[in-house]
């Protein structure tokens, strides 16, 4: 048992590496963000349709979740856009640095979505946040255009989370993230019409872009997201949720890696950053213990009746 907890953390620390991969393969790659985004979802699309298919499973939907699943479509193919757009416009580093405010802005939207209280201690995490993005705009002037992307990118990647909280208690994950990824490329191809992009050149990519895209597609997105769902099945939330936030760091140490000079930045970004990781740590620490409390309190009550 202890030997299968083992192999399933070590899946979980892989599935997290491969997300901050993508952060990397957004940079390698040439196209502009807008392309980028919809050859990802299409090429994901196909591969979860096969995943679909050999695992037989139905594809079906009741109508009154198409809706539902058009708009949080939508949300997740601007998230994706503004991210790598981000990254375009930056570095790899000051993208994932501000995407790791995610947390704070889900703590300002879930209120809303789940009819809670925002709590104090939330908004002080947040004004920790600032300062620490605070720290970074003031010393990284330069990619302001980038911190902005990213913010922006953030806030669609915390609405979209809230969202499936709520999907995922009606809705089997996998067919969630099929329908989603469909309807954003079907968004994003309206766009691409309309604005003319479509041509001979734009399916003309050079072989490594095609080589990316296809990682970025079938391993950063198809597999990732089905291995991310079964390793679930195996770790508690609590492990899960701390794992993921390393995210950031290992896309960084990538970054410097491979990117070298160009991911070097000043000491002080050094110092934002390292306010708005423990700030996302401390925040699911916090979550953990008001969790198991909560858990405790409810099998008091259970005995006591």
């Amino acid at each position: 048992m202890q030997e299968s907890k083992l192999k399933h953390y070590l899946l979980l620390h892989f599935i997290v590496f491969i997300w901050g991969f993508t952060a990397i393969l957004g940079a390698l790659i040439t196209i502009n963000a807008v392309p980028l985004v919809w050859f990802r979802m299409l090429l994901a699309v196909i591969f979860i349709a096969i995943y679909f298919i050999v695992k037989k499973k139905s594809f079906k939907i009741e109508k009154k979740a198409i809706l539902k699943f058009v708009i949080s479509g939508l949300i997740i193919a601007l998230h994706w856009i503004t991210f790598f757009k981000a990254i375009k416009v930056s570095n790899v580093s000051v993208a994932l640095v501000t995407m790791s405010t995610g947390a704070f802005f889900t703590s300002l939207i879930e209120p809303v979505f789940f009819k809670r209280r925002i709590k104090a201690i939330e908004i002080v995490l947040g004004l920790l946040v600032i300062l620490g993005l605070y720290i970074i705009f003031n010393f990284e002037s330069k990619y302001t255009l980038g911190i902005i992307y990213a913010l922006v990118s953030s806030f669609l990647s915390a609405l979209f989370s809230v969202l499936n909280g709520l999907f995922v208690k009606k809705y089997e994950a996998d067919l969630i993230s099929f329908y989603q990824l469909l309807f954003g490329v079907l968004g994003v191809t309206v766009f691409l019409i309309f604005t003319n992009q479509f041509s001979l050149d734009f399916f003309k990519l050079p072989i490594s872009d095609w080589f990316y895209l296809l990682l970025l597609s079938s391993i950063c997105t198809a597999y990732a997201f089905i291995a991310s769902v079964q390793v679930m099945k195996y770790l508690t939330p609590y492990t899960v949720m701390l794992t993921i936030n390393l995210e950031p760091v290992y896309a960084i140490i990538l970054a410097l890696i491979i990117f070298g000079e160009k991911e070097q930045m000043n000491v002080e970004f050094y110092y934002g950053a390292a306010i708005v990781l423990f700030v996302v740590l401390l925040n699911g620490l916090l979550k953990n213990k008001r969790a198991i409390e909560k858990k405790i309190r409810t099998k008091k009550y259970v005995k006591k009746s």
